[in-house]
């Protein structure tokens, strides 16, 4: 086996390594470590991140609009 086909044999074996690698939701973190990734663990992160930033955004409405508005805003919340 000359080096070309060496340098081949290499590269196909990072490569189909790292195909499963993220077949099988292996990372690696920035310390070279494996990390395995829960998929439903990324799910329920965004759902609460994405609560959080309606949540931001409707209190930052509130500031932003007339004294006399935070009543209404609340009545409407409750209203749901």
């Amino acid at each position: 086996m000359g080096p070309f086909e060496m340098v081949v044999a290499i590269v196909a074996i990072t490569a189909i390594a790292s195909i499963l690698r993220a077949r099988y939701g292996i990372r690696r973190n920035r310390h070279g470590d494996e990390v395995h990734v829960d998929d439903a663990e990324n799910r329920r992160l965004r759902d609460e991140v994405k609560t959080l930033k309606d949540r931001v955004a409707t209190l930052e409405r509130i500031t932003i609009e007339k004294e006399n508005s935070l009543a209404n805003e609340i009545e409407r919340l409750r209203d749901r």
